[in-house]
């Protein structure tokens, strides 16, 4: 590389890194010109266009720069990334899958785990959203196997698992959780929830108060508690028994100023059943 091309491509990566990715193509692309086999180049070409939402013209570049490069990690990640927003979930796959195969086990460093870690959990996520719960549970497990201290991969994993039936192995990944970080208050919740579909109501329940004794704020659990609660009672009450025999404790009061509505994204609403 000639010093004007050096001089033109360290431009570019400050322009990118700075945030101007028009800057940053007007520079590289003259690198380009004298020096078109530098697969760092075009991985910058790529992130610059996909900054500006040019996503096929992003993979074109990102592809390139594979070709000269097929070990490039963070090309592949970057091109993973660009073929899921692309709707390509198969590309995807197969590179994140090609990632993983090529770099040992344990050679790569935490920065690079946790990036394929996240890499598999996005791709998860579209499965899920797709409805593709098998492949979504395989994509999240990968993810924790890589990275097994990533609690909200597991809590997902958790929910999809719920989702395709797998109650019980749901439990399993929440508890985990919850062994890992107890103040993950999400997993309790969801973990009540699964308790709540298996019939299994006092726990259900036990879980809901335990996580209002922590955070009273938290409105999704008292609602889950409030329902079931009143659902229980009602039942107790068709059956011609006192509703006072239920053992079930009050939930602790809301604070005086409540500081979130609840808006947590897999609340789940509790339909009337009898118990």
């Amino acid at each position: 590389m000639s010093r004007e091309a050096r001089a033109s491509y360290e431009r570019g990566r400050e322009r990118l890194e700075r945030g101007d990715p028009e800057g940053a193509l007007e520079c590289l692309g003259r690198v380009l010109e004298s020096c078109p086999r530098y697969a760092d180049v075009h991985y910058m070409v790529g992130l610059a266009r996909e900054s500006q939402g040019e996503l096929d013209a992003a993979a074109d570049a990102l592809e390139r720069a594979l070709d000269i490069n097929p070990g490039y990690v963070e090309a592949q990640l970057a091109l993973a990334s660009v073929s899921e927003r692309l709707g390509r979930f198969e590309r995807a796959r197969e590179i994140a899958e090609g990632a993983r195969v090529k770099v040992a086990p344990g050679s790569l460093d935490a920065t690079t785990r946790g990036k394929l870690a996240n890499l598999q959990a996005r791709l998860g996520d579209a499965y899920r959203e797709a409805g593709e719960l098998r492949e979504a549970i395989e994509a999240y497990r990968k993810a924790v196997d890589r990275c097994p201290g990533f609690h909200d991969i597991r809590h997902r994993l958790g929910i999809a698992l719920r989702e395709a039936g797998l109650p019980s192995q749901a439990i399993g990944e929440f508890r985990r959780v919850l062994r890992g970080n107890p103040g993950y208050l999400e997993s309790a919740v969801q973990l009540g929830l699964t308790y709540y579909t298996l019939g299994r109501t006092a726990e259900a329940l036990a879980e809901w108060h335990a996580v209002l004794e922590r955070d009273p704020s938290r409105e999704d659990a008292r609602m889950y508690h409030r329902l079931v609660r009143a659902s229980r009672e009602a039942a107790k009450l068709r059956a011609g028994k006192p509703a006072q025999a239920a053992p079930t404790p009050e939930p602790p009061p809301r604070p005086a100023k409540v500081p979130r509505p609840a808006t947590h994204p897999n609340a789940i609403t509790v339909p009337d059943l009898e118990i």
